[in-house]
């Protein structure tokens, strides 16, 4: 089991992405070459195999460089009087990925991270627990899947691209994996030392009986939806992200041994509004 953490401190996150345009062709001719060289360097194989940079251009998405933040939802817990714990859910979705980032970043606000090494990271805990504004002083964590990898890295070089300042929590560039605590992933919890291979959240959830969160389309489809369903497709891309979070969350849980204290009937899900659904956290 892990090492218990305050559950709400902890912001669960998952990221949706899209290639940044709807297909190759729709790239400037310097963006077309960038991306021909990028393959020719990243699938050697395929490209030797006859397959073009416009064949491969459904992949884009999955790099910072190419891609765009589609969606970000974000989910955490908050203590209810009889000491129970409500699970919100909240998005950021929209056609305009910096309108995205900024909604997201604003949430963050100037939190700071758990640990010791990053500028304003602290390991002080509260005096008062209950005392809203003492636990927005006090150090926080991110948890996503396979976050250490793609996620964190992802969101802070999309934010950078789209002028949109770091929040603290994201404001990683430089440091060694072990200065900062604060990221936690549970991709890497599961390896135990195993770094052969990560694992999918759709399987790790099978593992501990936990409904399937790819019920309606999964992170292939993406782009594919966010490109030819327009705004539907938003809404629809947003609804799935929340389930990977209720997931990750989920997990989270089994992983600390808290299983039991996870409530279906203290989920609230915030609905998307037109645009940006720009909720801060509380």
């Amino acid at each position: 089991m892990l090492r218990p953490v305050d559950l709400t401190r902890v912001f669960f996150v998952d990221i949706e992405t899209a290639p940044g345009q709807a297909d190759f062709q729709n790239l400037d001719p310097r963006r077309q070459q960038l991306w021909n060289t990028f393959c020719g360097r990243r699938y050697p194989k395929e490209t030797e195999a006859g397959k073009s940079a416009a064949d491969l251009y459904a992949n884009a998405g999955i790099y910072a460089e190419f891609g765009q933040v589609v969606c970000i939802s974000v989910g955490y817990f908050r203590r209810e009087p009889d000491g129970g714990l409500r699970f919100y859910l909240k998005s950021f979705a929209s056609a305009d990925e910096c309108e995205v980032l900024r909604g997201f970043a604003d949430a963050l606000g100037e939190r700071r991270p758990y640990g010791s090494k990053l500028q304003g990271a602290t390991t002080r805990e509260p005096r008062n627990p209950d005392d809203a504004a003492e636990r927005r002083d006090l150090g926080h964590w991110l948890c996503a899947h396979n976050g250490r990898e793609f996620d964190y890295a992802y969101l802070g070089r999309r934010m950078v691209i789209c002028g949109v300042s770091l929040p603290p929590m994201l404001d990683i560039a430089g440091y060694k994996p072990w200065d900062l605590p604060h990221l936690l992933d549970t991709m890497e919890m599961w390896k135990f030392g195993d770094n052969k291979g990560g694992i999918q959240l759709n399987l790790l959830a099978g593992l501990f009986q936990i409904p399937s969160p790819k019920d309606d389309i999964d992170g292939s489809q993406v782009g594919r939806v966010f490109w030819e369903e327009g705004e539907a497709g938003v809404r629809r891309i947003a609804e799935y992200c929340q389930r990977d979070v209720e997931t990750l969350a989920r997990v989270y849980l089994h992983y600390a041994g808290q299983a039991n204290l996870w409530d279906p009937e203290r989920v609230v899900r915030r609905p998307l509004g037109a645009g940006v659904a720009a909720m801060r956290v509380a």
